[in-house]
């Protein structure tokens, strides 16, 4: 009798062990697609660690860019990738609530998918890897209040202003400048990550606020926008007297700290998010990950102090 129980219970575990075989993959058949925002430098990093995350474990791996920064062009991207059937998509988003339904239509066909660097938290997606950046931000506007000396007229610069990521950012710089009364935010801008109109817009802001004595580049334009409008002759008054924080460590941000243009910058860890996106997913493809959580990839600041030996 025991031994028809033993038996019993072995063909009744058997099927189970059939199915859970039947959907495991080899890792040259999984296919993991990343998606960018948009095609510029801060994703060229995030796409190198992806690519070298995928290499090494031996998955198929696409890297999807966005033409502009519109979320219904994200939404078509996630389709388009539903119907090939790829295994995994990390996707850092534009708007977070125009991918909400299409993210849960690709977890509910069984792809697995997660966000970087700019969330959709109520996507369903199974988690966010980037950076902290509301407390980034906070982080960002306590280094201006203090460059400042705590009192004048500030302005923000930021990419698409539908952006979650961005807007958590200006989240944290209002929640530190909100300590300093003294300090007024006197406009907030958006240029949809592009330079050319990045350019535009700071312009706009010196003439329109001739006492601003101080910008928030809280995209990565920020910086070398603000730089290359101070490098001009209309607006080259303005170096030193007007503060100035950006975020990201793109070469001509990097050279305007080295000439004086910037006094700040707060630095992700592109990489790194690309590198843990795939790893991750293949991780949960593989059934080895059941329960993933966020992972704040951190943030550091970067001034002329420290710019020739900080870690990336």
């Amino acid at each position: 009798m025991i031994k028809n129980v033993a038996l019993k219970a072995l063909l009744l575990a058997m099927p189970l062990l059939v199915s859970a075989g039947a959907h495991a993959k080899d890792a040259k058949d999984i296919v993991i697609a990343v998606i960018p925002k948009v095609a510029v430098p801060f994703f060229d990093d995030c796409n190198n660690g992806a690519r070298t995350a995928a290499t090494a474990a031996g998955v198929q791996y696409e890297w999807v860019v966005p033409q502009n920064t519109q979320g219904s062009t994200q939404v078509q991207i996630i389709e388009d990738l539903i119907s090939k059937k790829v295994d995994g998509i990390a996707i850092s988003v534009n708007e977070p609530k125009s991918v909400e339904r299409i993210i849960k239509k690709a977890m509910d066909s069984g792809i697995k998918v997660l966000t970087f660097d700019s969330d959709s938290a109520k996507s369903g997606r199974s988690m966010y890897i980037g950076t902290s950046n509301e407390a980034a931000g906070e982080t960002m506007g306590e280094s201006m209040a203090k460059a400042i000396g705590g009192s004048g007229e500030v302005a923000i610069v930021t990419g698409q202003l539908g952006a979650a990521n961005l807007n958590e950012r200006i989240a944290g710089i209002k929640k530190a400048l909100a300590k300093t009364p003294g300090i007024k935010i006197v406009a907030t801008e958006g240029t949809e990550d592009d330079l050319a109109k990045a350019v535009s817009v700071d312009e706009a802001l010196f003439r329109a606020h001739p006492a601003l004595k101080g910008i928030f580049g809280v995209s990565q334009v920020g910086g070398p926008s603000i730089a290359k409008v101070m490098a001009t002759k209309e607006f080259g008054a303005k170096k030193g007297t007007v503060k100035v924080f950006a975020f990201d460590d793109l070469p001509d941000t990097v050279k305007g700290v080295k000439e004086g243009f910037i006094q700040g910058i707060m630095v992700q860890r592109p990489v790194t998010m690309g590198k843990l996106s795939v790893e991750h997913l293949v991780a949960q493809i593989n059934g080895t990950e059941t329960h993933p959580h966020d992972i704040d990839t951190g943030v550091t600041v970067v001034d002329a102090s420290n710019l020739n030996d900080y870690t990336k």
